[in-house]
């Protein structure tokens, strides 16, 4: 064992039973009822994506949350990614994000499969000689990743030219799913159809196709298709609009995520006096202010600075002040609340006002952002 170990160890261990003032709640129930939604609803296999530290709830957490549930899939980003997946569950992964060619030397492969869509990517896998299941993404006007039709018949000679390389799966990403027109989604699956098709002819026999995500899940048609990719409806966040003719089939939705935080100090303040950097708040009159050790580092955003709120009990207490970097203050006025006491900022309970739906929509916030900005060193727990 090095001293790089043992020293990991020790901060485990001493982690787990250091009590903290912020907290993380995750909730299994919601994480598994969002699942079963869109099992039922697409008619498809699910590959729930953890990217992004599974969209800021935690890849550990959430992987521990689908243990048991039946899935092609986990999808993640990065190869390190998979690594945490694999600390927790045997459940296979696909790493979707681009790896450079020098580092697949380097990699294990047992229960891993990588999208390609590029010859230098597949020549470095191939020249591995270890087994590797890949699946190759195309273009369907995302305009990111992803190989154009008329790559798709020489990369797809490329990798059948491998015997250790396995083929298993095309797949592409949708770039207006939750968007109004509907024909910019249908000529993005004709395409993919296509692509389907042109892979097909130049020998190879995929058995996996995915196309859709959340989103996309709900209005993509395609011939193909035998699973979605599912992302922020994972989380329980609905990704189209009220009044968007898909929102009220996703109503069901169930947040997982609360982010909650303590009082640890309450201050008195006279009429006049200022709070936080700028003094960009005065007192109107004597109150009181409660602050909370958590600011923009851990995931508050300092757009919330004299705007946002967090909520006590049954009641909501406005935030005053510019949020800092570790520390965001609170008006206390009027309520009885004390040190010790836990205030919730961002609420699993969608009808709340702090919830991350409603946080994002009455600051002109993107949900996703809102979610992923959540620090990793906050602390995650799951919950029932």
């Amino acid at each position: 064992m090095t001293i790089r170990t043992t020293i990991d160890r020790f901060i485990s261990s001493f982690e787990k039973d250091f009590a903290t003032h912020n907290r993380i709640e995750v909730s299994k129930s919601a994480l598994v009822h969002n699942f079963d939604l869109f099992a039922a609803l697409s008619g498809k296999q699910v590959i729930p994506v953890l990217k992004g530290n599974a969209y800021g709830h935690g890849i550990e957490q959430v992987a521990t949350a689908l243990k048991d549930q039946s899935l092609p899939y986990i999808a993640v980003d990065g190869y390190f990614e998979a690594l945490r997946v694999r600390k927790v569950s045997q459940q296979p992964v696909l790493v979707m994000g681009a790896i450079k060619p020098e580092n697949f030397a380097k990699l294990t492969y047992d229960q891993f499969a990588f999208v390609v869509q590029d010859k230098a990517a597949i020549r470095a896998l191939g020249k591995t000689g270890k087994h590797v299941v890949v699946h190759l993404e195309c273009n369907t006007g995302m305009n990111r990743y992803g190989a154009a039709k008329t790559e798709l018949s020489e990369l797809t000679s490329l990798i059948l030219s491998y015997p250790n390389l396995r083929l298993e799966g095309v797949m592409s990403h949708l770039a207006d799913s939750d968007g109004n027109n509907a024909e910019t989604v249908e000529n993005a699956v004709r395409i993919f159809d296509e692509c389907v098709e042109t892979v097909r002819m130049a020998g190879a026999s995929p058995t996996m196709f995915h196309v859709a995500q959340t989103a996309g899940s709900l209005k993509a048609k395609s011939k193909y298709a035998t699973a979605m990719r599912l992302g922020i409806g994972l989380y329980g966040i609905n990704p189209f609009s009220p009044g968007h003719l898909e929102h009220s089939k996703l109503v069901g939705l169930r947040p997982a995520l609360q982010l909650i935080s303590t009082i640890t100090k309450t201050i008195y303040l006279d009429k006049g006096d200022q709070v936080s950097y700028n003094y960009t708040f005065t007192t109107p009159k004597a109150m009181r202010i409660g602050v909370l050790p958590l600011g923009y580092y851990e995931g508050m955003p300092r757009t919330f600075s004299n705007a946002g709120i967090v909520k006590l009990g049954a009641s909501y207490a406005v935030i005053v002040g510019r949020v800092c970097m570790n520390h965001t203050m609170i008006n206390l006025d009027g309520m009885t609340a004390k040190v010790g006491d836990e205030a919730i900022v961002f609420s699993s309970d969608g009808k709340n006002k702090n919830s991350i739906a409603n946080a994002a929509k009455q600051h002109g916030l993107f949900t996703y952002n809102l979610l992923t900005t959540l620090s990793p060193d906050v602390r995650r727990i799951l919950v029932d």
